[in-house]
């Protein structure tokens, strides 16, 4: 007997899906025939956090996917071995989370801004978490003191966290509450410490940060959803290298840089790209200062792998 039902993607294997039920019950899942994601030409079909319908098959408790609903949103990136396709790796999310690290190992401004345009694009919140604050000094604490300053100068929500000291645990804990987080950041950043400070019931396993590199080990094999105790759920992610743009047109990049996106009315030319055209406000921001040099480099970097 064949029973039908609806759930959300929890964990993808490749070729197996956990899909959760609105009872709780998880199903082990795989496609059925040949899949066609509608118009999205991706290396997974199927990605943590879709909503699925399922058939069951009594006899194993195993079930088939027969259909995935319209997404609400979907953060994207480049392959990280087929330069040509794209990698889902998470949809239907609420907010994003980017941990970061300015130490062991330190996390870039073009890493984080890729992270926060793409999420721009599907006007989905970004949250950034500053974490190891522990291990900082003084100059790397003058370091963290302006980039907190300028990022939340243009709308974003930063905090500070560290999962030895507890620094910054409950304040991060209230944001995660009830919201469907996903969790991005490099290899050795403290994603799964600092998840596990805050709801000791998940155990995620964590990683320690190689010697010889001081960079991250990779922990996390699959994107898993996660429910937390006190509501909610988080998308824990493999650690990403790198961030690689997908579906974005030179002339709409501005759009995904709020400082950028409130200036561009007053360039001289509609189509501006702000590169080096005549009378363009962006560049004239950039030398007054009211723009960070280092947002408007990673905007011209960004502009370039387009």
């Amino acid at each position: 007997m064949i029973f039908k039902k609806q759930g959300r993607v929890q964990k993808s294997t490749g070729s197996w899906y956990s899909v959760s039920t609105d009872t709780e019950q998880i199903y082990q899942c795989r496609l059925k025939g040949v899949f066609r994601n509608k118009g999205i030409k991706t290396t997974n079909p199927i990605a943590v956090g879709d909503i699925v319908d399922i058939e069951i098959e009594s006899s194993d408790n195993t079930g088939i996917i027969t259909n995935i609903h319209p997404r609400t949103n979907y953060i994207i990136r480049k392959a990280t071995k087929l330069s040509k396709s794209t990698h889902i790796i998470a949809s239907n999310v609420e907010q994003v989370i980017i941990i970061v690290s300015l130490v062991q190992p330190r996390t870039s401004t073009g890493f984080i801004d890729r992270i926060l345009a793409t999420a721009e694009a599907y006007h989905i919140p970004t949250v950034i978490v500053f974490n190891k604050t522990d291990l900082y000094d003084e100059n790397v604490l003058m370091q963290l003191h302006n980039l907190r300053s300028n990022y939340e100068s243009i709308g974003y929500k930063t905090i500070q966290t560290s999962a030895i000291t507890g620094d910054g645990l409950k304040n991060l804990k209230h944001i995660l509450k009830d919201q469907i987080s996903l969790l991005s950041g490099h290899s050795g950043v403290g994603k799964s410490a600092i998840i596990n400070k805050i709801d000791p019931n998940l155990n995620l396993k964590t990683g320690q940060i190689s010697d010889y590199h001081l960079k991250g080990m990779h922990t996390t094999t699959f994107a898993t959803m996660f429910p937390l105790s006190f509501g909610g759920n988080v998308i824990d992610t493999p650690g990403i290298k790198e961030f690689g743009l997908v579906e974005f047109e030179k002339v709409a990049l501005g759009q995904r840089f709020p400082e950028i996106r409130c200036l561009m009315k007053d360039c001289k030319f509609n189509n501006c790209v702000h590169l080096n055209e005549p009378g363009c406000a962006v560049i004239a921001a950039v030398k007054n200062g009211e723009i960070a040099e280092y947002r408007y480099e990673n905007y011209l970097n960004m502009l370039n792998s387009i």
